[in-house]
């Protein structure tokens, strides 16, 4: 197992981003995620692997009409571990706006992300 530098870390969440920011959200799946990646959503129990996790992601996706836009408001670096404060906007299938604010915490291992965790209010 290479060891990664928090710049190594910090490059490819930079790269990450921008693969949301334009709107290629399953594209970035694959090219930064790890075969064994797990995420987890809240305190729900964690998806484990890639495959699972691009079936997750497709179902969130159809639940989206029309992306309006993502911004990353702070990142920090520190090792092989990103905290990412995040704005997804979006306007569901039901015609309703969404602006989806939240924390991520991704442990990087060979330059994919192994375990991300998101924090979120999931009242909203």
């Amino acid at each position: 197992m290479t060891t990664a530098t928090a710049a190594d870390v910090r490059a490819r969440v930079h790269d990450l981003l921008d693969y949301i920011s334009s709107g290629r959200i399953l594209d970035a799946m694959t090219e930064f995620y790890d075969a064994d990646a797990s995420m987890q959503e809240n305190a729900n129990p964690p998806t484990v692997g890639l495959e699972a996790n691009i079936e997750r992601e497709k179902q969130f996706l159809a639940n989206v009409k029309e992306f309006k836009g993502f911004s990353a408001k702070a990142v920090g670096v520190d090792g092989d571990t990103a905290l990412i404060e995040s704005v997804l906007d979006f306007i569901a299938q039901d015609g309703s706006e969404v602006s989806l604010q939240q924390v991520s915490v991704q442990r990087w291992r060979n330059g994919k992300i192994a375990h991300e965790r998101f924090y979120y209010d999931s009242a909203k």
